[in-house]
C-alpha cells in the first residue's frame, strides 16, 4: 500500500534533504549484475571508504527480462538480485540513485532494452524513407525505439510496473532509494540528426498535432509555410535541408523544435509511471550526455519534467575540454543558484568507456576539478567499481584499490571539509544563447546521419559541421550567432570577468543574479518571452547587449509583430544596445562595461590561466581555482587584496607571498585548487 506520510527526500542547494540531515551528492555506479554477489559487500566497503555517499545503480530492463512479461530478479541468477544488493547498500549506510530505464546504455550490448523490443517494428524510430533507424554502436547495431511509440511506452510500463513491486519497499527511510532517474540520455539514442529521425507513424501524428496548435484555428501548411497543402493532417516533415531564404526556415525550426518535445513528453509519461509505480515519493533526475546543445535536449523544458537536471563529462585535458566544461557548467550552475538546486554531473568520468578516446587519472582529474571550478556541487564517479567495457575505475571487480583511488578519495575529503557543496561562484555577466541556434545547427547540419552532437563530442563546432549558406543577411546563418559568442567569451576572458551561460528557454534563470545580459541573436532571431523578461530586467536598472543582429525576429524566425520599446531601457554609459559579431568592437564593448559597469576583476598574472572565485553563503571568498590548459607550466600570482591567505587544497601549505601577490605554480593541463582557511590564517 502506498504511503500516507509527506515525502521525506527532497532535492536542496547542497544535495538531497534526507530527513533532516543535507546528504552532499558525491556517488559512485557500482553495477550488480556486473559483479559477483560475493563481492558486492566489499566493493562497497571500498567505494564508501573513497567518501562516496551515494550508488548510483543501473537496473537493466534487458538483463532481467527473461520472457515477455516474466523477469529474473534473483530467482534464476543470484546476480540479478537487486533488492538483496540495495539492501546491502542500506545496511551499509549509504544511499541509492537507481536508473531504471528503459535506456540505460552502460556500454551493454542492447543498451539495456530486450532484443525483442528493439526487433519489434511497432516500436522503431523510422527514418524519412519509413525504414528503421539503425545505430551502429559496438559491438552491435541495432534499431533505436521510437520516442512517440504508443506500444514502445505500453512495454515500458510493464517493466517498470513489475521493476517497482521490488524496488517500491526498498525507498528511503525503509531502504536506500532516494533519487530515481528517468530514463537516460534522451537525445533520440544519438541518432539526433534533424532529418534522421521520426517518421514513425506516432511522431507524424504528434507532428500534425503540433503544428495544428502552434498555428491555431483556420491556420493550415499553406498560410503557415506557403506549401500548397489545405491541412497539417497531411503535412510530412522536411527530409533534407532545402531553404534558400530566411521566411522558409521556420519549417524546418518548428520540425526540430517537434523532435525536442517529443523527447520531453516521453521523459514526462515514464515520469507518470514510475510514480504509478510506487516510487512516486522519491525525487526525480535526469542526464544529457555531453554535447547536449548539438542534440534534440531543451535543458529548460526536460529540467520542468524531473526534480534534478544533470549532465555528463567524460573529457581529455586541454583547451577545447576546459571551453566545453565552462560552458556546460556555468549553465547547469546558473540554474542551481536561481533554483535551489545542485549543479550535479549524474555521470563523471572515472575512468573510461572502451569507445571513447583513452582518458588518464590525469584527464579524470582535469575534468572533475574545471567542472567544480566552473560551479559543479556534485557529481557521480562513473565506474567506482570495475566492470566488463570500462577502463580505469578506481577500486577493481573484487574490491581492491587501485592507485587512482587516492585521487578521489583526497578529493572527497576536501569537498567535505570545506562545505563545498554550499559555495557558490557569482557570474554577473550572461552569455545567453537562443534555442533558435541549437536548432539552425541543426537543421543545418552538413553531414547527413553523422550526427552533430559527435561532431561536438570532437570539438568542432557550427563552423565545421553547418551548411555556410547565407539565405540573404550576409553571413552564415547557422555559424554566425555561435562566432558571436565566442568572441564574446574571448573578451570577457581577456578583461578577466567573471561570466556564465544560459539558454532562452528559461529567462528568469538567465537573468537570476545578473548585471549584464549579452545576448544572442542569430539572424535576429529571440524569444519573445525572453525579450519580456529583458524588458522586465532593464527597466530594473539590467544592462542588456544584442549581438550580431538586432532583435526583430521570433524563435521560429518569423518577424517578431512588436520589438521591446528600448528607449525607456537605462544608458549605461559605453555599453552599446547593439554589438556586431566583429571582435573588435566586442573588446572595446566589454573592457568599456567592465569600467561602467565596476564588474569586478580576477586577475592571476598570466592570460594564459583561467581563474574562477567562490564565495561562502556569506558572500566570502573560499575557494579559487586556476585552470592551466596549456602545455606549459605556469606561475600564478594571485592580487592579496583579492582574496588572502590562500592555501593548497591538497597540501594545506600556505602560499608563499611577494610583492604583495600570492604565488603558486599550475603544472600543464592541470588545476590547483585554493582554499581561505575558515579561521583567516593559514
Amino acid at each position: 500500500m502506498p504511503r500516507e506520510a509527506a515525502p521525506t527526500v527532497r532535492v536542496c542547494r547542497e544535495g538531497l534533504l534526507v530527513g533532516d540531515q543535507v546528504v552532499p551528492l558525491y556517488a559512485g555506479s557500482v553495477h550488480y549484475w556486473r559483479l559477483e554477489p560475493s563481492e558486492w559487500r566489499v566493493c562497497l566497503e571500498a567505494s564508501r571508504e573513497l567518501g562516496v555517499r551515494l550508488i548510483d545503480v543501473y537496473v537493466p530492463w534487458g538483463v532481467h527480462e527473461l520472457d515477455k512479461g516474466r523477469f529474473d530478479f534473483g530467482e534464476v541468477q543470484s546476480r540479478n538480485d537487486v533488492a538483496a544488493f540495495l539492501r546491502l547498500v542500506h545496511e551499509l549506510g549509504m544511499y541509492a540513485i537507481v536508473r531504471p530505464g528503459p535506456h540505460i546504455n552502460a556500454e551493454l550490448s542492447w543498451f539495456g532494452i530486450p532484443k525483442r523490443v528493439l526487433w519489434d517494428e511497432r516500436n522503431q524510430a523510422r527514418s524519412p524513407s519509413g525504414k528503421p533507424v539503425v545505430l551502429p554502436v559496438p559491438p552491435v547495431a541495432f534499431p533505436v525505439p521510437s520516442f512517440a511509440s504508443e506500444t514502445f511506452l505500453n512495454q515500458t510500463t510493464m517493466w517498470l510496473e513489475a521493476l517497482g513491486k521490488v524496488l517500491s519497499p526498498l525507498r528511503w527511510p525503509e531502504g536506500p532509494i532516494v533519487l530515481v532517474q528517468v530514463d537516460n540520455e534522451a537525445t533520440l539514442y544519438f541518432r539526433d540528426g534533424a532529418y534522421d529521425q521520426d517518421w514513425h507513424p506516432d511522431a507524424l501524428a504528434l507532428y500534425r498535432k503540433f503544428l495544428a496548435h502552434k498555428y491555431g484555428e483556420g491556420a493550415s501548411p499553406r498560410t503557415a509555410y506557403g506549401l500548397e497543402l489545405d491541412s497539417f493532417a497531411a503535412m510530412v516533415p522536411p527530409a533534407r535541408f532545402e531553404a534558400r531564404s530566411l521566411d522558409e526556415l521556420p519549417m524546418y525550426l518548428d520540425w526540430a523544435e517537434l523532435q525536442e518535445r517529443m523527447v520531453t513528453r516521453f521523459l514526462r509519461r515514464v515520469s507518470k509511471r514510475l510514480r504509478k509505480a510506487g516510487l512516486g515519493e522519491v525525487p526525480t533526475t535526469h542526464n544529457l550526455p555531453i554535447a547536449e546543445h548539438a542534440a534534440p535536449a531543451a535543458i529548460g523544458d526536460i529540467g520542468r519534467t524531473v526534480d534534478l537536471l544533470g549532465l555528463d563529462y567524460y573529457y581529455v585535458a586541454g583547451p577545447a575540454s576546459r571551453r566545453a566544461i565552462a560552458r556546460r557548467t556555468s549553465t547547469l550552475a546558473l540554474r542551481g543558484d536561481a533554483l535551489g538546486v545542485p549543479p550535479f554531473a549524474c555521470e563523471l568520468g572515472a575512468g573510461f568507456p572502451f569507445m571513447l578516446p583513452a582518458m588518464s587519472v590525469r584527464d579524470n582529474a582535469f575534468t572533475v576539478l574545471t567542472a567544480l571550478a566552473y560551479g559543479l556541487r556534485g557529481f557521480n564517479m562513473y565506474m567506482v567499481v570495475e566492470r566488463d567495457r570500462w577502463i580505469g575505475a578506481p577500486i577493481d571487480a573484487h574490491g581492491r584499490v587501485r592507485g587512482s583511488a587516492s585521487f578521489w578519495r583526497t578529493l572527497l575529503s576536501i569537498l567535505d571539509q570545506a562545505r563545498f557543496a554550499s559555495l557558490r561562484r557569482p557570474a554577473p555577466v550572461r552569455i545567453i544563447t537562443s534555442r533558435t541556434q541549437a536548432r539552425l545547427e541543426r537543421v543545418m547540419h552538413a553531414f547527413g546521419p553523422m550526427s552533430g552532437a559527435a561532431f561536438a563530442v570532437m570539438g568542432s563546432g557550427a563552423r565545421q559541421r553547418c551548411f555556410e549558406d547565407e539565405l540573404g543577411t550576409g553571413s552564415p546563418v547557422a555559424i554566425a550567432g555561435e562566432s558571436f559568442v565566442e568572441r564574446v567569451e574571448q573578451a570577457l576572458e581577456s578583461e578577466g570577468l567573471s561570466f556564465g551561460h544560459a539558454w532562452d528557454d528559461e529567462p528568469e534563470v538567465a537573468l537570476h543574479q545578473a548585471r549584464w545580459a549579452i545576448v544572442s541573436t542569430p539572424a535576429g532571431a529571440v524569444d519573445p518571452a525572453m525579450l519580456r523578461a529583458l524588458d522586465r530586467f532593464a527597466r530594473a536598472g539590467g544592462c542588456v547587449t544584442f549581438g550580431p543582429a538586432a532583435p526583430c525576429r521570433d524563435a521560429a524566425l518569423r518577424p517578431l509583430p512588436a520589438v521591446p520599446e528600448t528607449e525607456h531601457w537605462p544608458v549605461v554609459d559605453g555599453v552599446p544596445l547593439l554589438l556586431s559579431g566583429a571582435a573588435a568592437a566586442i573588446g572595446e564593448a566589454v573592457h568599456r562595461a567592465r569600467e561602467s559597469l565596476e564588474l569586478p576583476r580576477l586577475e592571476v598574472g598570466s592570460a594564459s590561466l583561467h581563474a574562477t572565485l567562490h564565495v561562502d553563503t556569506q558572500g566570502r571568498p573560499a575557494a579559487l581555482f586556476l585552470i592551466n590548459e596549456t602545455t606549459e607550466a605556469i606561475d600564478a600570482r594571485i592580487p592579496l587584496d583579492l582574496v588572502a591567505p590562500l592555501v593548497d587544497a591538497w597540501s594545506g601549505e600556505r602560499l608563499p607571498r611577494a610583492h604583495a601577490c600570492s604565488h603558486v605554480a599550475v603544472p600543464a593541463r592541470s588545476v590547483r585548487m585554493l582554499l581561505v582557511p575558515t579561521d583567516g590564517a593559514a
